[in-house]
C-alpha cells in the first residue's frame, strides 16, 4: 500500500537476496527482532551503521532461542530487554542499551514477550540518533561477559509435564508462566477411583503460601468455592489450579470441573505408559 520494497528470502544467505541487499537497497542501518535464522557475514557487512537486535532478556543471560520462556521458567525477576549490535556468534555482540523491567508472580510468557518488545522498541528508537551519528559503534558498546552467559535453549514438548512427585508448586508455576505459548503444561488426572488416567492442559495457577504437612497425590478443591483445585507437591507446597482442559474438551474454570465430578475423586498419577489422548 505504501509502495515499500519487501524482500522475504527463504534464508538470509539467499544470493540474489544479498544481491539486491547490496546493490539496490544499500541500507544504511538493519535492525532484526525475533528472526531466527543465522546472518551471514555478507549481510552483516552491508549496512552502513551496523546490524541491531532487540533481544528480550538481560544479556549475556538468556541468549538463544526462548529467552522470555526461560526466564519466566527460572523464576527471574526483573526480566528485561537489551538492544545489541549483530555479530556472527548467536546472541554475543556488544550491547548498546539495556532496560530492566518487574513482572508480576502470575505474569506468563504470552504477555511478557509482546511488552518486551515495544519496551525494546522504544529503546532502540531512543539510541538512534546516537547509533546514526557514529558516536555509538560496534567498538564503542559494552563488551558482553562471557562469563556470565547462560543458554536459553529451545523448547521440547515433554518439559511441559507437571510433576508434583518430584517438583515444588513454584517450579511448575514458573514453569506454565514460562510455556504458556507453547508447548503449554499438562498433568495425568484419575478422575474417579480405577479410572484412566486423562491428559489435561494445565492452563492457569497460581502458588498458595500455606503449605502440607507431607506431600499426597489427592488432587481437592479449597475451603471456599472460590478456591481452585490444590495440588500438593513433594515439599508439601501448594500449587491452585484455577483452570484446565480436558483432552479433546473445551477448557474450564476449578469450579465447573469440581461440579461436573459428581462425587469422584482425582488424583495426579506419574505419566502412565497408555493414557487417553
Amino acid at each position: 500500500e505504501l509502495g515499500l520494497p519487501v524482500l522475504s528470502p527463504e534464508k538470509a544467505k539467499d544470493k540474489e537476496f544479498l544481491d539486491q541487499l547490496e546493490q539496490e537497497v544499500r541500507p544504511d542501518l538493519c535492525i532484526t527482532a525475533a528472526y531466527g535464522q543465522y546472518l551471514p557475514k555478507r549481510f552483516l557487512a552491508t549496512p552502513t551503521f551496523g546490524t541491531v537486535n532487540i533481544h528480550p532478556s538481560l544479556l549475556p543471560r538468556w541468549r538463544g532461542a526462548s529467552p522470555v520462556q526461560r526466564s519466566l521458567e527460572a523464576g527471574d525477576n526483573p526480566v528485561g530487554v537489551t538492544v545489541l549490535y549483530t555479530v556472527s556468534k548467536m546472541d554475543a555482540g556488544p550491547i548498546i542499551a539495556q532496560r530492566e523491567q518487574t513482572v508480576d508472580e502470575n505474569d506468563t510468557a504470552t504477555k511478557v514477550l509482546p511488552w518486551l518488545f515495544e519496551i525494546g522498541t522504544e529503546l532502540l528508537i531512543e539510541n538512534m540518533p546516537d547509533i546514526l551519528s557514529g558516536k555509538m559503534t560496534m567498538e564503542t558498546a559494552q563488551p558482553q561477559d562471557e562469563a556470565q552467559v547462560v543458554q536459553a535453549a529451545m523448547i521440547g514438548s515433554a518439559e511441559a509435564e507437571l510433576r508434583p512427585w518430584e517438583e515444588t508448586a513454584t517450579v511448575m508455576h514458573n514453569r506454565l508462566r514460562g510455556f504458556s505459548m507453547w508447548p503449554g503444561a499438562f498433568l495425568y488426572l484419575e478422575v474417579g477411583e480405577g479410572s484412566e488416567p486423562t491428559k489435561f492442559k494445565i492452563l492457569e495457577t497460581r502458588v498458595l503460601e500455606e503449605k502440607e504437612d507431607g506431600p499426597t497425590d489427592a488432587v481437592e478443591p479449597g475451603p471456599s468455592r472460590k478456591d481452585g483445585l490444590r495440588l500438593v507437591c513433594v515439599d508439601g507446597s501448594i500449587l491452585e489450579i484455577n483452570r484446565l482442559q480436558p483432552a479433546t474438551k473445551k477448557p474450564v474454570d476449578a469450579l465447573s470441573f469440581v461440579n461436573g465430578l459428581q462425587g469422584r475423586t482425582v488424583r495426579y498419577v506419574k505419566t502412565p505408559e497408555t493414557v487417553t489422548a
